[in-house]
């Protein structure tokens, strides 16, 4: 599982790196929105890429609770664990 966990945490790292403001550095700690400038339009983008990524559907009432880049690996993998 924790092999499972890193890999997602790795793939969604290099995904937000492409949306978030460069140069910043993007750990399971950081915010979305305070810390890596990821608006409403650039997270619908990310969540397409991730759908397409991990095979998933992402259920958008959800993300109001996800906060950082650890809350969005966390749902990743609580949805592809229950599929």
């Amino acid at each position: 599982m924790a092999h499972d966990y890193n890999n997602i945490l790795q793939k969604l790292c290099h995904h937000i790196g492409r949306f978030a403001s460069s140069g910043i550095e993007i750990v399971p700690e950081s915010d979305l929105i305070n810390q890596l400038a990821i608006d409403s339009v650039k997270l619908l983008n990310l969540v397409m890429e991730i759908e397409d990524e991990f095979d998933i559907s992402v259920p958008i009432n959800v993300l109001a609770d996800v906060q950082t880049v650890r809350d969005l690996a966390d749902l990743i993998h609580k949805i592809k664990s229950a599929s």
